[in-house]
Order: structure tokens, then C-alpha cells, then sequence
């Protein structure tokens, strides 16, 4: 797998870190796989503690990682890396960004190009970016 960001890195997570799924995580945990149905709430008091989060996408039109990311972001002021992974399309990147994801895990054999691409198209957007990028 391959790291595609989809803006400058804020916060990159250490690549050594052991990404746990979020039901195994403990006190000592500091990246953390989400499943789609878990609810960022929980994660509040822990979130100072972790410097990776990943959101998963099971396939491209389940948008609660969107929910996720931005929740994390928005309202729980999550400062470290936030990466997606799972069944995304380049169609997606413009709203990954604004919503606060960093990166997008793509296949080895992916072309990077209709990402780039995809990023590049509007240059402007009519809703605010969570003032982090």
C-alpha cells in the first residue's frame, strides 16, 4: 500500500506506529483502525493520547467515514493524522480534504493520476474547510 495526501501533512503519524482495531485499543495505544459503525464520541478523552487514526470505507458509497473524519476534526479537534483506507474513488478526494482526512491508502498498483486530477479541479470551494488546512 501506498500513501496518497491529499494536502500538505499537518501532523504525520511515525511510520513504525502498531495501527490497532479500536476495540483492542488501550492507554499505551496511539493509532487506531475505525470501523464504519463506531461512534467518535467515545474516543473523546483518548484522543490526546493518539497520533493516527484510520477511517475505513467498506465500499465507495458508504459515506460515514466522511461523518468520522469530520466529527474527529470539527468538533473533537483531533490535531493528529487522519487516513483513509478501503474502497474510495478519486471522485472523493475533494470532499476526503475538507471533511480533514490527511492521506488516502491506495493500492500499490494504483494510478495516482485521477487523484491529482481530482484535486486539482476546483480550486474553490463554497463550504469552509475546518480551518485546518
Amino acid at each position: 500500500m501506498k500513501q496518497f495526501e491529499l494536502g500538505p501533512a499537518r501532523h504525520p503519524a511515525p511510520p513504525t506506529l502498531e495501527i490497532v482495531p479500536v476495540a483492542e485499543m488501550t492507554e499505551a495505544t496511539r493509532a487506531i483502525r475505525l470501523t464504519p459503525d463506531f461512534d467518535v464520541e467515545t474516543l473523546e478523552t483518548a484522543l490526546d493520547h493518539l497520533d493516527l487514526i484510520i477511517v475505513t470505507f467498506p465500499i465507495f458509497r458508504d459515506g460515514r467515514g466522511f461523518t468520522q473524519a469530520r466529527a474527529l476534526r470539527e468538533y473533537y479537534g483531533f490535531a493528529g493524522e487522519i487516513r483513509a483506507e478501503g474502497h474510495l474513488i478519486p471522485d472523493q478526494a475533494q470532499f476526503l480534504r475538507s471533511c480533514g482526512v490527511d492521506c488516502v491508502l491506495l493500492g500499490d498498483d494504483v494510478d495516482e493520476t485521477p487523484w491529482l486530477r481530482a484535486l486539482s479541479l476546483f480550486p474553490v470551494t463554497y463550504q469552509a474547510r475546518l480551518g485546518l488546512r
